[in-house]
């Protein structure tokens, strides 16, 4: 991953994974020095004096235990008390509003869970000294920023936009990770329709079509957002990262297409083994349509001579029976040569 704000890289101090595993569960505490390009893991308690000496800190919360996380944001007083309550019961939407002190973005991320895919919601307040990330459990995509947000750090970082950055980088690998999952089921279903096909299939082909439309409707505002970063000026957003942020809208625009090119494929394979079945429908459908074209004037025949008429001058006849098994040649026979003829045989 290339950072917007690139240098060369410096010394690499001694840092961050090891001692995350030592980290308060509930909350951790980046503190980061551009100058010097060191990032320590902190104390809750110390983000506010570490943010009045100039650095920028990272703090990144559980909210899964509701009420000790409601009681560390009160203490933390950095951001409203409804976009607390907000982050505690609202339901993931990707969405940003500004404030005169910060930028809150929702972002939603996706879990696979079997042939399905979970929303993880990830609330992101981005002010002038500090970035508050707030989630319930650990989505897979912060999990990401988590484990090379370090490395990223010491390479390339300049100012606090490079965690914006971050946090967008994989939350769309995020996205693509599941787009690639729904591929491979699209090509499963398309292999499926081939040869004998199990009844199963149209009902998964359909929730398959239903998963693709819904992660559509996740991407999409994710989009929206990414555009608004990466043109509006903010305060917390740096001109030098902006434009890189552009570049992932991009990326975005590419998995919105390849979503509908999935549906498509997946609709295409539908309507053509339809197409199939309608074609060997039609087949033994006009084999029956001939042979009830021939034996239409035999039972034409049959029809006469079972009549219950005392008077059927051929029913006293001794070779009656003879003479009719050779009308019923000659006709059969009649009948065959005129289709063969007009190539309905």
């Amino acid at each position: 991953m290339a950072d917007p704000e690139a240098d060369p890289p410096t010394e690499v101090p001694a840092a961050g994974s090891a001692a995350m595993n030592a980290a308060d569960p509930l909350a951790m505490v980046v503190s980061f020095d551009f100058a010097h390009k060191r990032d320590p893991i902190i104390p809750v308690g110390e983000a506010k004096a570490h943010m009045a000496d100039g650095k920028f800190v990272w703090i990144d919360i559980d909210v899964a235990r509701v009420d000790e996380a409601r009681k560390l944001l009160t203490d933390l007083g950095l951001v409203a008390p409804e976009i607390v309550e907000d982050a505690l019961t609202r339901e993931p939407a990707t969405q940003i509003a500004r404030y005169d002190d910060y930028v809150h973005l929702v972002m939603s991320g996706c879990r696979l869970a079997g042939h399905k895919f979970d929303l993880e919601r990830v609330d992101a307040i981005m002010g002038a000294r500090f970035l508050l990330t707030l989630h319930r459990g650990q989505p897979v995509f912060l999990e990401s920023v988590r484990k090379s947000y370090h490395a990223d750090f010491v390479r390339f970082a300049q100012s606090p936009s490079f965690m914006l950055y971050e946090l967008w980088d994989h939350l769309i690998d995020n996205y693509l990770a599941i787009h690639k999952a729904f591929e491979e089921r699209v090509e499963e279903v398309q292999r499926t329709l081939i040869g004998d096909v199990d009844e199963r299939v149209f009902g998964e082909a359909s929730e398959l079509g239903s998963d693709l439309l819904h992660l559509r409707k996740i991407v999409l505002p994710a989009r929206a957002v990414l555009t608004e970063l990466s043109t509006r000026k903010s305060p917390f957003v740096s001109e030098a990262t902006q434009p890189f942020l552009g570049n992932m809208v991009g990326t975005i625009e590419r998995v919105l297409q390849d979503v509908l090119v999935d549906r498509d494929i997946l609709s295409g394979a539908l309507n053509n083994y339809m197409s199939m079945v309608a074609h060997q429908t039609n087949k033994v459908m006009g084999k029956l349509t001939v042979v009830s074209f021939i034996f239409l004037p035999l039972t034409f025949l049959c029809g006469v001579y079972g009549m219950n008429f005392d008077y059927i001058p051929e029913t006293k006849w001794g070779w009656g029976y003879g003479a009719f098994w050779i009308v019923a040649g000659v006709v059969a026979g009649t009948t065959v040569a005129v289709m063969r003829k007009i190539k309905l045989l």
